[in-house]
C-alpha cells in the first residue's frame, strides 16, 4: 500500500532532472528545490490514509494544498483506498493473514552464498531465490547494531537510537538501545493478530561485556529485551556475539537459562527453538512473524568438525584465486546488473603467494565456510518444518545479511579482551588470532580478517564499518509461493528500512501515529512488495548512511561517499558500482548538491561528528582502535 505514494509525488520534484550518465556538463543540472519538504508531508498524509486516520476526501484536500493536481490527488486516494480494500478482501478470502519468516545472517558478505557466486554450499538459501526473487542491490547499515535497529523499525539507525553500537554516547541518536518513538515490527504486528517470535541475536539493547556477565542489567530501561519490545517468544542472546559451543548468557523469554557444557551449538539451538515456536503458533491457529537472527558467520570461527572437513583443501588456492572465481561465477549467473570490473585486491591484503602461514589462513576460511554451510542446513530444517506443518506456501520468507564481510582483527588487547577465557566446563580458551593454533573448536576465539573479508565482499571495495559497497551490500532473497512465482533478479537499489513497510503491507497492518503513549516517527522505508510481485518500482527518496564518520548518499544512480575525515568521492552506480572511477573533480555542482542533501539529512537524524564521538567510545570500551 505505502508504495502507491511513489508515482504521485513527482510534482514535488519539479526542476530536477535525473541524470543517467555523468561526465562533462553535469554542472548544468538544476539544484534540488524545496519540493522534498512537500513530498515528505504528502507521504505522511498518505500513510495516515492507509492507517484509516484520514478519509479519502480529507486526504485529497491535503494533497492539493501541498501542490498536487486534483487528478493526482484523486489517483492517490483511489490507490490507497483500493489497496486497503484489496488487503481486506484477501484476508476475508483466505480466512487468515500470511506468515512471515525474516532470516538475518551476521557479517556475511555479498558473495558468500551460492546464488551470488560462492563455492560454499548453500542449497537451501539459494532455493529461496530460485523459487522467488533475488535482489542484487539491497543495502544495510554497515554494522550489526545499526542494521538491526533499522530493520526492526523502518527508520535510519540514528532515529531508532542506535547511531553507533551499544555504548551510550550522550544523545538520543546514540543512546545504544531502541528508542520509544520507534516501533518494532513485533509491536506493530501483534495488534494485527500475529504471534511474534524471535530466535537468535538481539543486539539493540545497550552495551554488554561478556567477561562481566554477572553485572548485566538485562531488562532495565537501557537494556530492553525482545519481550519488552513486542515479541511473544524469545530464545537467544542479548549481546553481540557468542562462543557457539559454550555460551556465557542464553535467554529464553524473560530468564537466563543454562545450556549443557557439551552437545550445544548456537546455530542448531536457535533453529530447534524457532521450529518449536512455529509449531506452537500453528497449534493455536495464529499467523506468525518469526525473526530468525543468526549469529553466524560472525566471529569467533567455530564450527562442527564434520562441516569443517567439507572444505578441507578448498582454500589452499588462496584468496586471490577464490575472489576471481567468485566474480566470474556471479557474472555468469547475471547476479550483477552489468559486468562491472572487480575491484583490486585491498591494499592491506598481501598476494597469496606472499602470505605467511598459508595452511592456517586456509583453515580460517574453511571454518568460516563451515559456519555458513551449517546456517544453510538449519534454514533448510525450518523450511522443511513449514512444509510439514502446511504453512510453506503462505509464508513470506526473506533472507539477508546485516553488513559486509568483517575485516576486524582479534588482538588479545582488542575485541578478545571482552570475552571469557574459559568454557562453561572449565577448559582454557585461547583468545586472539594465533597462527600456531588451528581455529574451529570451543577453545579458540579467532576471526578471518581482511584478506578473506575481501573475498566475501567480491567484487566490491572495503568492509563492515565502511559505507563503500563492500560494507553495505547484501543480497536479499525472497519467496512467497502463494503470492508470487519465481521472478529472476531485481537490481533496483533499496535498503533495510524498506523491510518493515513491506511486512506491514503483506500483513495488512497499519503504521500508527503513536505506540504505548509515545508519538512514532514517520517511516523512512518504502514497501518492496510491488517489486517482489514483478511490477515496476523505483525508490522515491535517496538512501543515506553514516557510521563512525563514514558517510554516503545514493540518489538514483549517483553515490556520494567518503571515509572518515577523507574527501568525498562521487560514483555513477549504473556503470561503476565497484567504485573505481571517482567523478568528483569534474562535477562540482552535483557534488555540492549531494553534500548539501547529506548534510540536511545528517542534521535531521542527529548525526554527531565522529571526531567528537570516537574519543567517548574508545574511553567507554578501553580500546585504542575501533577495529579491534
Amino acid at each position: 500500500m505505502v508504495h502507491a505514494v511513489r508515482g504521485a509525488v513527482h510534482f514535488a520534484r519539479r526542476g530536477r532532472r535525473r541524470i543517467r550518465r555523468y561526465g562533462a556538463g553535469v554542472d548544468a543540472v538544476p539544484t534540488k528545490d524545496s519540493g522534498d519538504r512537500h513530498e515528505t508531508k504528502l507521504r505522511e498524509a498518505f500513510q495516515q490514509l492507509l492507517a484509516g486516520r484520514l478519509d479519502r476526501r480529507e486526504f485529497m484536500r491535503t494533497a492539493v494544498r501541498l501542490g498536487a493536481t486534483a487528478a493526482v490527488a484523486a489517483s492517490m486516494a483511489g490507490v490507497g483506498t483500493e489497496a486497503l480494500a484489496s488487503a481486506d478482501r484477501r484476508q476475508h478470502e483466505t480466512g487468515r493473514r500470511p506468515n512471515i519468516l525474516l532470516i538475518l545472517a551476521d557479517d556475511m558478505g555479498f558473495a558468500d552464498i551460492g546464488a551470488t557466486g560462492s563455492e560454499i554450499r548453500t542449497p537451501n538459501i539459494d532455493g529461496i531465490a530460485r523459487r522467488g526473487k533475488l535482489f542484487s542491490s539491497l543495502y544495510n547499515c554497515a554494522r550489526c547494531c545499526p542494521t538491526r535497529a533499522s530493520l526492526l523499525t523502518g527508520l535510519y539507525p540514528h532515529k531508532a537510537g542506535v547511531g553507533h553500537m551499544g555504548a551510550n554516547l550522550g544523545s538520543p541518536a546514540y543512546q545504544g538501545f531502541l528508542r520509544n518513538d520507534a516501533g518494532t515490527i513485533a509491536e506493530l504486528l501483534r495488534p494485527a493478530g500475529y504471534r511474534t517470535l524471535m530466535a537468535g541475536k538481539w543486539h539493540v539493547a545497550g552495551d554488554f561485556w561478556a567477561r562481566l556477565v554477572d553485572t548485566w542489567r538485562v531488562g532495565d530501561v537501557e537494556h530492553p529485551t525482545p519481550r519488552q519490545r513486542g515479541f511473544d517468544r524469545f530464545y537467544g542472546i542479548i549481546d553481540g556475539t557468542i562462543n557457539y559451543f559454550s555460551p556465557w548468557y542464553i535467554m529464553e523469554n524473560d530468564h537466563k537459562v543454562e545450556v549443557p557444557p557439551t552437545d550445544f551449538y548456537f546455530t542448531d539451538a536457535i533453529t530447534d527453538k524457532a521450529i518449536a515456536m512455529i509449531e506452537e503458533s500453528v497449534r493455536d491457529a495464529k499467523p506468525f512473524f518469526m525473526y530468525l537472527a543468526h549469529c553466524a558467520p560472525h566471529w569467533p570461527l567455530q564450527a562442527h568438525p564434520a562441516d569443517i572437513a567439507r572444505y578441507e583443501g578448498t582454500y589452499a588456492k588462496g584468496w586471490d584465486a577464490t575472489r576471481t572465481a567468485r566474480h566470474e561465477e556471479m557474472l555468469s549467473r547475471g547476479v550483477l546488473q552489468h559486468r562491472w570490473a572487480i575491484s583490486p585486491r585491498d591494499a592491506d591484503a598481501p598476494a597469496w603467494t606472499s602470505a605467511a602461514h598459508r595452511e592456517w589462513e586456509a583453515r580460517r576460511m574453511s571454518v568460516y565456510a563451515a559456519m555458513v554451510d551449517r546456517m544453510d542446513q538449519q534454514i533448510g530444517r525450518v523450511l522443511a518444518a513449514l512444509r510439514r506443518l502446511g504453512q510453506y506456501d503462505d509464508t513470506l520468507v526473506l533472507f539477508l545479511s546485516d553488513n559486509g564481510g568483517c575485516a576486524e582483527l582479534m588482538r588479545e588487547d582488542g575485541w578478545a579482551k571482552f570475552y571469557p577465557d574459559v568454557t562453561n566446563d572449565g577448559r582454557k580458551i585461547t583468545l586472539g588470532n594465533r597462527p600456531d593454533i588451528m581455529p574451529g573448536s570451543a577453545q579458540t576465539y579467532m576471526s578471518y580478517e581482511l584478506p578473506w573479508a575481501n573475498v566475501s565482499n567480491t567484487p566490491f571495495r572495503l568492509f563492515k564499518h565502511w559505507v563503500h559497497e563492500g560494507g553495505i551490500s547484501t543480497p536479499l532473497l525472497v519467496q512467497w509461493p502463494a503470492r508470487f512465482t519465481a521472478g529472476g533478479i531485481a537490481h533496483q537499489p533499496c535498503h533495510v528500512v524498506d523491510i518493515l513497510p513491506t511486512i506491514l503491507e503483506v500483513a495488512g497492518a497499519a503504521y500508527p501515529t503513536e505506540l504505548g503513549g509515545h508519538a512514532l516517527q514517520p517511516l523512512d522505508g518504502e514497501s518492496l512488495l510491488p517489486l517482489m510481485e514483478g511490477h515496476r518500482w523505483t525508490r522515491s527518496r535517496p538512501i543515506f548512511w553514516e557510521h563512525e564518520g563514514n558517510a554516503a548518499i545514493r540518489d538514483a544512480n549517483l553515490k556520494l561517499v567518503r571515509k572518515f575525515n577523507q574527501p568525498w568521492e562521487l560514483y555513477d552506480m549504473e556503470v561503476d558500482r565497484t567504485e573505481l572511477h571517482d567523478l568528483s573533480r569534474g562535477n562540482r555542482r552535483m557534488l555540492e548538491r549531494l553534500v548539501a542533501d547529506y548534510g540536511r539529512w545528517a542534521e535531521s537524524v542527529g548525526v554527531v561528528d565522529w571526531n567528537i564521538q570516537q574519543p567517548k567510545l574508545l574511553d567507554a570500551w578501553k580500546m585504542q582502535d575501533v577495529h579491534g
